[in-house]
């Protein structure tokens, strides 16, 4: 036990262990197999990275990717841990010093792919070696349930044999029960302790707007952030494009990135994000998988995603230090109404079942009038008891009001337009909008033209989506999105039913000034840490590392705060251990002091 903690603290800087990895890794380290499901930035990687230093010999980490690796490696040999990876991205000598370390005994971690370690003749050379235990992560790729399914994860389950007696983990973020049962019995670990954390992030706060004039909320919400690192996920690479170009006309540094990119391109964008360099990516949803970087602020999805299992994980990449972040959604109902359209024309029975059934739960996430987190957590199979008191609901609960009157109104419209329109023109004949179209349709002489201008177009067009989620109307998107009544509509519009609306959420609360480190400090911590934070880039980039790997942000806003001294002081900072201490203690001990000569 005493190893244990020694190691925790001097090797990864870290006082204390987070939930179950105290147990995971005692499991692991008396030989026992592990299966973790734990969320992103729960600390899944020292499960098996501390027990590797634990054991005798080599500790094999099997990773899909080669970023993944890499931001991985780097870290722990800045902590001065002896880890390689060897995979396609080496030069002939590199991948001959690591297989010469391999072969002396000189690693404690080896980062593989798995055609890598599966290969007969590298697989033959383990089965001659020490190898401490064998880490499968991101372990839902063995499942073809998964939304990242990799068949060559599925050939993994030869381990078993081949390496008898060597405990096995495999850990992932994100698994449903039927991907939880692929991955034990692929990987045959019926005989693994299975270890549940929570999968809630409390430090993320979840908000959903309506649609309207995104381009706009958007930049209203990166207004008040601004220094801020973030990932604005699109569905198409046009979006993509559109987004970061409009977010550069504004004067934020955003750079786009997507599969139709040249492929040094993407690495170049994704280089400059881990460094720094570049504030804010527009991507599409293969963005992101792989990168470790814990400083992500803030994730907003432009476009509606398909599942929430995919919403999770990407508003995951988020505040992976703990540090405050946010998830902001931007919902359009003719986003769900397309991606209703689109299931229905492809797969079979099965798959638009299936698929219809996700988007149902990422429709009803994105409608909730209740706690976002209850309603994302309910699905992933974990109870809340409370409502999170971090979310747009918790935080501001919608303000309801009788809205018999407006849905009496848009209903009408909608049958006096015969059902042969959608959403804009149904509200622009409301509010007495004088244009070609209204006029050409003879519809500016209607008894609903212009009986709505006590409400704005966007608030109509939130009235009309929350009377499409409670059923009174429906798009028909294979004939253009008209807007269509249904048999429940027939009471209200003869009086006989009384119905309550929500007011619009089309502003996202300005967030509150923090500067870059994402809470509250005092001035002059603040001045300090965008000191100590200068220092950090500087020191990284004469390392040729990206600057969480020199100290993640939280260890920053520590040393703001609590302003070490001495070497004893600063390495009670959490994040700092014995070589980070050797090697960068005296520049931020020097920084430090310089900043408040009166208390060195």
């Amino acid at each position: 036990m005493s190893k244990m903690l020694d190691t925790l603290h001097n090797v990864f800087g870290l006082q204390e262990f987070r939930p179950h990895q105290e147990a995971i890794i005692r499991r692991v380290s008396e030989s026992g197999d592990a299966f973790v499901l734990m969320p992103t930035g729960g600390g899944k990687s020292l499960c098996y990275q501390l027990p590797a230093l634990l054991r005798d010999g080599t500790a094999i980490v099997v990773s899909p990717l080669i970023s993944l690796m890499k931001d991985q490696v780097d870290a722990l040999l800045a902590n001065g841990v002896r880890a390689a990876m060897y995979n396609s991205s080496l030069a002939p000598d590199e991948a001959r010093a690591v297989m010469s370390a391999l072969r002396a005994g000189t690693l404690d971690l080896l980062y593989v792919a798995p055609e890598r370690l599966m290969a007969p003749g590298f697989a033959d050379l383990l089965g001659d070696l020490e190898i401490a235990l064998i880490a499968i992560d991101e372990a839902h790729c063995v499942s073809q349930w998964g939304h990242d399914f990799r068949p060559e994860y599925a050939a993994l389950g030869e381990l078993q044999a081949r390496f008898p007696g060597v405990p096995r983990i495999a850990l992932t973020a994100t698994a449903d029960p039927q991907t939880r049962a692929d991955i034990v019995n692929v990987l045959g670990l019926q005989q693994a302790e299975m270890f549940v954390t929570s999968f809630d992030r409390p430090n993320i706060r979840y908000t959903v707007l309506e649609k309207h004039q995104p381009k706009q909320q958007l930049a209203r919400f990166l207004a008040s952030r601004e220094g801020q690192s973030g990932i604005v996920y699109c569905l198409s690479r046009k979006r993509v494009e559109e987004v970061a170009e409009h977010l550069r006309w504004k004067g934020y540094p955003a750079e786009a990135y997507h599969a139709g990119l040249a492929a040094p391109v993407r690495s170049a964008v994704q280089e400059r994000f881990i460094n720094d360099e570049t504030g804010i990516v527009v991507a599409t949803v293969a963005f992101g998988m792989g990168i470790d970087k814990p400083n992500v602020r803030f994730v907003v999805h432009y476009d509606l995603p398909r599942h929430l299992e995919g919403y999770y994980q990407e508003t995951g990449r988020a505040g992976r230090d703990g540090l405050p972040s946010e998830a902001l959604l931007l919902y359009g109902a003719q986003d769900a109404g397309t991606a209703r359209y689109q299931i229905e024309q492809g797969g079979n029975e099965e798959q638009r079942r299936v698929e219809g059934h996700k988007l149902n739960a990422m429709v009803g996430f994105a409608e909730s009038l209740s706690c976002r987190r209850r309603v994302l957590l309910g699905y992933l199979g974990e109870d809340l008891r409370e409502d999170c008191g971090n979310c747009d609901i918790c935080l501001d609960p919608p303000n309801r009001f009788d809205g018999t009157l407006a849905a009496r109104k848009l209903l009408s419209c909608i049958y006096r337009v015969r059902q042969s329109f959608g959403m804009k023109h149904v509200v622009d004949v409301l509010r007495g909008a004088d244009n070609e179209q209204v006029r050409r349709h003879g519809h500016d002489r209607l008894s609903t033209y212009g009986i709505g201008t006590e409400y704005s177009s966007a608030e109509w067009m939130s009235f009309l989506r929350q009377l499409i989620h409670q059923g009174y109307v429906r798009q028909d998107i294979a004939a253009y999105s008209v807007l269509r009544l249904t048999p429940e509509a027939g009471p209200v519009l003869k009086g006989d039913q009384d119905l309550e609306l929500a007011e619009p959420r089309l502003k996202a609360k300005p967030a509150r000034k923090r500067s870059r480190a994402a809470v509250e400090l005092a001035d002059d911590d603040l001045a300090l840490f965008d000191t100590l934070r200068a220092l950090r880039k500087r020191l990284a980039d004469e390392a040729g590392v990206p600057p969480y790997v020199i100290f993640g942000d939280a260890a920053l806003v520590d040393m703001s705060q609590a302003r070490p001294r001495n070497e004893s002081e600063f390495l009670a900072v959490n994040g700092v251990g014995e070589v980070k201490l050797e090697r960068y203690g005296d520049a931020f001990l020097e920084a430090i002091a310089e900043a408040a000569p009166e208390m060195a």
